[in-house]
């Protein structure tokens, strides 16, 4: 199996307990979370070596925020230990047509006064076939965009694939200045991952005549979306683009679409019965990993990363405990979810 280098923020996640709304809750239940350290846990639970780089606080809860992420597997050997704070955030999971609502709390975290210089990316990349980030990471300051780009810079040069998941957050910077940023990275990434909402907000490029919030998906204008994100940035040798029917907050249908320089697949649809949507995107984001690694041909690679989101759609927490054996049968067509005896 391949080594993987992830980077980015963990954060601590305090949600209600259920559905509860945050003005009901008498307690918060605690478990971890972020966009990258989802994806080395999704790879971990794949069989490969995932490494997470990032910084969290010499305390009692940067120690609990590492050991969760080694009892699932991952290595933390590149995890700086400085700063002063962990950063939060804050879940209320949305039901039936009332939406979900996130509060962060992660201003003056340790992954954001991150440095540059301080990583040594020769070693974390050592041995590595691929790097993984997101643009929330270039979102939590400029001490942070600067190492983001530093790690791009250093992969390219180390001769690594690279995906970059647009993973655009309103909270966290506007549409303009996300687009500003992310065009000077986007020059050294192989695969760009993203969703409808994030093709808009940080390109302009709109799926014209889709309406995520009615739940319409037009499969051409997709197509057409892909298209202009290549047209654009002629490095990329895939863009995978996650297509979510939001019926409700508790139904939805999800599948995806994969273009590569040789042509496109779309995946099956998945219909969803929500129990947990939060690290949908980066479940995605690991299964297409993995099958791309093993060089599976394209309409495989699309199956298995969207039905190993789907099937993260099933579980509670950000991390994705799925095996490949699960993903495979659910792509072999096994949905029931019937016992297994």
């Amino acid at each position: 199996m391949a080594v993987i280098t992830t980077f980015g923020e963990l954060m601590l996640r305090l949600k209600t307990p259920g559905y509860q709304r945050f003005s009901q809750a008498t307690s918060l239940d605690a478990t971890f979370g972020g966009g990258e350290a989802n994806v080395a846990v999704s790879l971990a639970q794949f069989g490969h070596q995932a490494r997470f780089v990032s910084a969290m606080p010499a305390n009692p809860l940067g120690d609990w925020a590492i050991a969760e992420l080694r009892k699932v597997g991952v290595d933390t050997s590149f995890i700086l230990r400085q700063g002063e704070r962990l950063g939060v955030y804050f879940l209320e999971a949305g039901a039936s047509q009332r939406a979900s609502n996130v509060i962060y709390d992660r201003a003056g975290a340790s992954a954001a006064l991150i440095q540059p210089g301080q990583v040594d990316w020769a070693a974390a990349f050592a041995k590595a076939s691929w790097y993984h980030v997101t643009g929330i990471t270039p979102a939590l300051s400029a001490s942070a965009c600067a190492v983001c780009r530093e790690s791009l810079v250093a992969a390219r040069s180390a001769g690594l694939s690279v995906s970059f998941d647009l993973n655009y957050r309103k909270k966290l910077w506007s549409g303009a200045k996300a687009g500003e940023v992310i065009s000077t990275l986007m020059p050294l990434v192989d695969v760009a991952i993203a969703n409808e909402e994030d093709c808009e907000k940080v390109f302009g490029i709109k799926a014209a005549g889709s309406d995520m919030s009615a739940g319409a998906i037009d499969h051409q204008r997709y197509l057409d979306v892909a298209g202009q994100l290549t047209k654009r940035f002629p490095n990329l040798s895939h863009v995978a683009i996650t297509l979510r029917e939001s019926l409700s907050a508790s139904h939805n249908r999800w599948s995806g679409l994969l273009v590569d320089r040789n042509g496109h697949s779309f995946s099956r649809r998945h219909e969803l019965t929500i129990v947990d949507r939060v690290g949908g995107g980066d479940s995605f984001a690991g299964g297409l990993i993995h099958a791309l690694l093993g060089k599976r041909p394209r309409d495989q690679v699309i199956e298995f990363a969207a039905a190993a989101s789907a099937l993260k759609h099933s579980l509670m927490g950000d991390f994705n405990l799925i095996s490949v054996a699960e993903v495979e049968a659910l792509v072999a067509g096994d949905g029931s979810g019937r016992v297994q005896r």
